[in-house]
């Protein structure tokens, strides 16, 4: 199966490599831009099956490469997901962005880019229809607590469970495996620096005991 094409536009070349780390390896084939004009440039050539922008960049910004975009057939069913740490300007800017675009805010976590990815996936097929997608419900990336322990909510719609990538989910299970381990030797070498202060509180004890009576 041939790799998907994603493109990374963003004008720091850190969170292109923090992004570039979080997507699941051996899945994509990862194109980087530092900026919009840049951008543009691969997304003509290159075509790709998923594009992450960053909103603020010099030269052109992510709206003026999305303008673009969304005027070409070829192009404006691509997915794309606009990340920035100011989403209150971008709203402010262009509130009109976010019915049809999926928005991610600076810094985020793994596990919330793979749920904007499949928001922006679902979106890029309304755009392309021309339709308003409807308000995505909740996604849950862990299970859910027991219905005995607390009740069904009411009249919301049902949670999204997102599928984790086979890659993300092992390096996470390994990660998690890692830190039981080290919790565990942390508290046995607490346990056992607990043993002997009580053995030595109790020949403390007992010598003074002896030693007075």
């Amino acid at each position: 199966m041939a790799s998907q094409k994603v493109l990374i536009v963003d004008d720091s070349r850190a969170i292109r490599l923090q992004i570039r780390d979080m997507l699941p390896q051996g899945n994509f084939d990862v194109l980087e831009a530092k900026d919009g004009v840049e951008g543009i440039d691969l997304i003509r050539n290159q075509q790709p099956n998923l594009i992450l922008l960053d909103f603020f960049m010099p030269r052109m910004n992510g709206w003026e490469v999305i303008q673009q975009v969304k005027d070409q057939p070829t192009l404006k069913a691509i997915p794309i997901v606009v990340m920035s740490g100011r989403k209150e300007e971008v709203i402010e800017k262009v509130p009109e962005l976010f019915d049809y675009f999926e928005f991610i805010e600076k810094p985020f976590e793994q596990h919330a880019l793979v749920g904007a990815i499949r928001s922006a996936m679902m979106k890029a097929k309304h755009r392309a229809a021309g339709t308003v997608p409807p308000p995505m419900p909740p996604i849950v990336l862990m299970p859910q607590v027991p219905a005995a322990v607390v009740a069904p909510p009411v009249a919301e719609p049902s949670p999204i469970v997102v599928p984790v990538p086979a890659a993300i989910e092992t390096s996470e299970i390994q990660t998690l495996k890692a830190e039981i381990q080290v919790l565990e030797h942390k508290n046995a070498a607490t346990q056992a620096e607990v043993d002997l202060l009580k053995k030595q509180i109790a020949q403390i004890l007992a010598f003074l005991k002896q030693k007075f009576q």
